[in-house]
């Protein structure tokens, strides 16, 4: 899969909902009726974060959800890039960008976000072929203030920023022209998930589903 097929690949991902839940699966019990609320909330594309032991388990049950799209996020070697693909990840999602990195999802034929913080990064990803990327850590990074910056020379590039993202900042990145949607992990907080409250974490799917874009 070539780096512009990655990223055609990715912006469909990115745009079947306004918010992509950034998710930390700490028991593999819990995966497939998170996975069934959020779906059912209207957020069908989901990150699960490979910080956790059970993360790739996690993927494996959340693979099986209809009308589901699961990813693996924090890619970081390429070895992590093969396990989350033979878990069933359909997509993948990196902090930054190595050649190796890029190299593994593009043998391995996994859509990556690709993750950039600063105009010199998107650019070597551009360059490479990756018109898609996510803008990380995008709080720390300027916010949506720089993302709005970057896109004025960068026009060409699209972004899913992530990192601090929350119901109160959210408007404020989606209403700009370079950006396809967000990450975010308050739509699925850790105290809801232990508790097994998937009406609640369905209810804050929906809200961020209807986010305006």
């Amino acid at each position: 899969m070539t780096p512009a097929d990655q990223s055609a690949a990715a912006r469909k991902i990115c745009l079947m909902a306004p918010i992509i839940p950034v998710i930390v699966v700490k028991d593999v019990a819990h995966a497939e009726p998170l996975a069934r609320a959020l779906v059912a909330g209207g957020l069908p594309a989901l990150e699960v974060t490979l910080r956790t032991p059970c993360a790739l388990e996690a993927i494996r049950a959340m693979a099986g959800v209809a009308g589901g799209v699961v990813g693996a996020g924090t890619l970081i070697t390429p070895a992590d890039v093969r396990a989350a693909k033979a878990a069933g990840a359909q997509f993948g999602v990196s902090p930054g960008a190595t050649d190796a990195l890029l190299r593994a999802c593009e043998d391995e034929g996994l859509p990556l976000l690709p993750g950039a913080a600063t105009a010199t990064e998107a650019m070597v990803l551009l360059e490479r072929g990756y018109s898609v990327q996510k803008f990380f850590p995008a709080e720390v990074a300027g916010g949506a203030a720089a993302l709005k910056a970057i896109g004025a020379p960068l026009p060409q590039i699209s972004f899913c920023p992530t990192g601090g993202i929350s119901p109160q900042n959210a408007g404020s990145y989606l209403a700009l022209a370079n950006v396809l949607c967000a990450g975010g992990s308050w739509v699925a907080p850790d105290a809801m998930v232990q508790a097994g409250d998937w009406a609640g974490i369905e209810a804050l799917a929906r809200a961020a589903a209807a986010l305006p874009r």
